[in-house]
């Protein structure tokens, strides 16, 4: 690139102890909707993470100490900051990712803002036990302190949302952190940097180092001072994480993919499940590790519903993710695009029909899109069970629908995969409802609706899916240490 383009680049810094600090080394990041390159990102490895992890132990003796109340306080101060500036934050999410700038505005960013606020308050109703030993004389009780500096690396997909879910636990339970978001979304993280000194977080409470998974995120993770990691991501950079961190034994959280299953029963609701599963199968482009990518439909419905779907499928616009009638936006790259699109390959390879979006419908887009990395919502139909389309996890807008005849059948192909995160059942039979959730799976199962959250609840996955819950008790537990205090009176 000539002087003057690299002038026009936003370029990134590291934020480390309280400040923007310039990094040796830069890599591209891509605006997926054009296929630009429209921003620098510090290529981060073992020097600056030791320089963060640093500025975060220095940090945790002041901010551990503080009261849950004075902690409270920040969190809110920066869940203001970051709704004030929302607009900017989504125009930015959006462009960084390529996901629509309707759902950043309506999902990511207000998440964000409330994922802070709801640790803010969280962190302030917890309560330890109490148990006694009359015939002993003995009392015995519990308390919960921080465990120092926490690893936190999250993915392209939710960049901002995915990312304070991690720091505002770990720093409302008063431990000092150290982040690594995906080199290919890291903006948003930056601006969130940009508001730390304003909000009242002292310096090196939050460090964030932008970089690369091999070379940042390993460091991060080999590193002696980090004694806990909370990961979300591919199972195949789970197992190295787990691998890397053994010797240290590290406490871990690995929040993983999944390959969920919608079951459609012959007495659902279709008017809403049909709109819903179509949402579950392709929001945010289908990357989401909660998205619905196996169809069961009962074979008396089958047909209808398949008809429907497809349908309500192809109303859904893909396009420029900039303007707000647009439900589509660009996949995260090129890389991921051609994936997601051999996928479709081998479907059709194996003998199963394309019903629409990959190369069955044309794909229009407006001229400054066209080097974009963009696909419409595809419908697969007569799958295997046992093809890779239905075994893995794809990523994209991509579902497959399959018929079945009995409950007892769609439990056991619905289990048949190694991955257990979500599931969502739609019938009207309560029992029903209740007999096939607890049987399935998965750590989170949706009746009659998907992606309801309640952030009291635990998050997380059975299997491949992950190690470890997310939510306010379970991530409480996590970011803190407990300790058994015996007192004989």
């Amino acid at each position: 690139p000539t002087m003057a383009h690299s002038k026009a680049l936003l370029v990134l810094e590291n934020f480390i102890g309280g400040k923007f600090v310039p990094c040796s080394s830069y890599i591209d990041s891509y605006n997926p909707s054009t296929g630009d390159v429209y921003c620098r990102v510090p290529d981060s490895g073992k020097e600056e993470v030791e320089a963060a992890v640093k500025a975060a132990k220095d940090a945790f003796p002041v901010w551990s100490s503080k009261s849950p109340l004075e902690r409270s306080q920040i969190l809110n101060k920066l869940a203001d900051l970051i709704e004030h500036d929302l607009e900017a934050f989504a125009q930015a999410e959006s462009k960084d990712q390529g996901k629509t700038i309707t759902f950043a505005r309506t999902v990511d960013i207000p998440r964000a803002v409330h994922n802070f606020r709801f640790f803010a308050s969280s962190i302030l109703h917890h309560v330890t036990e109490c148990t006694e030993m009359p015939t002993l004389g003995c009392v015995h009780y519990t308390s919960r302190a921080p465990v120092g500096v926490a690893g936190l690396i999250s993915p392209w997909n939710l960049p901002l949302y995915l990312l304070t879910w991690k720091i505002a636990p770990a720093i409302a339970c008063g431990n000092t952190v150290v982040a690594k978001p995906s080199e290919m979304t890291s903006v948003t993280a930056w601006m969130m940097c940009k508001l730390m000194e304003n909000a009242g977080v002292p310096p090196g409470v939050v460090n964030v180092v932008f970089g690369t998974g091999a070379k940042a995120g390993e460091a991060l993770v080999c590193h002696p001072d980090v004694p806990l990691i909370s990961f979300t991501g591919s199972t195949p950079t789970a197992q190295r994480i787990a691998e890397n961190s053994a010797p240290h034994c590290k406490r871990l959280s690995l929040e993983l993919g999944g390959k969920n299953p919608a079951i459609i029963f012959d007495d659902a609701d279709l008017s809403q499940c049909i709109p819903t599963t179509v949402r579950s199968s392709f929001a945010n482009q289908g990357e989401i590790c909660l998205c619905t990518s196996r169809i069961f439909v009962q074979r008396g419905i089958y047909t209808e519903f398949l008809k429907r779907f497809v349908a309500e499928a192809k109303k859904w616009k893909t396009g420029d993710p900039s303007d707000p009638t647009i439900d589509v936006g660009a996949l995260i790259s090129k890389e991921h695009l051609e994936k997601v699109r051999n996928y479709v390959k081998k479907a059709q390879a194996e003998g199963a029909r394309v019903l629409c979006g990959e190369g069955v419908d044309p794909l229009a887009l407006p001229p400054g899109n066209q080097k974009g990395y963009f696909m419409l919502p595809t419908v697969i139909a007569e799958v295997k069970d046992e093809s890779c389309c239905m075994q893995e996890e794809i990523f994209g807008p991509v579902t497959c629908v399959v018929a079945f005849d009995t409950e007892e059948e769609v439990i056991k192909r619905a289990n048949g995969v190694k991955y257990g995160l979500a599931a969502t059942v739609w019938s009207g039979n309560v029992g029903r409802v209740h007999r096939v959730a607890h049987r399935l799976q998965s750590g989170l199962v949706w009746t009659n609706c998907w992606l309801v959250r309640e952030l009291n609840l635990p998050f997380g996955g059975m299997k491949a899916s992950g190690i470890g819950r997310e939510g306010a008790k379970d991530s409480y537990e996590f970011f803190t240490e407990v300790k058994t205090i015996t007192i004989k009176h």
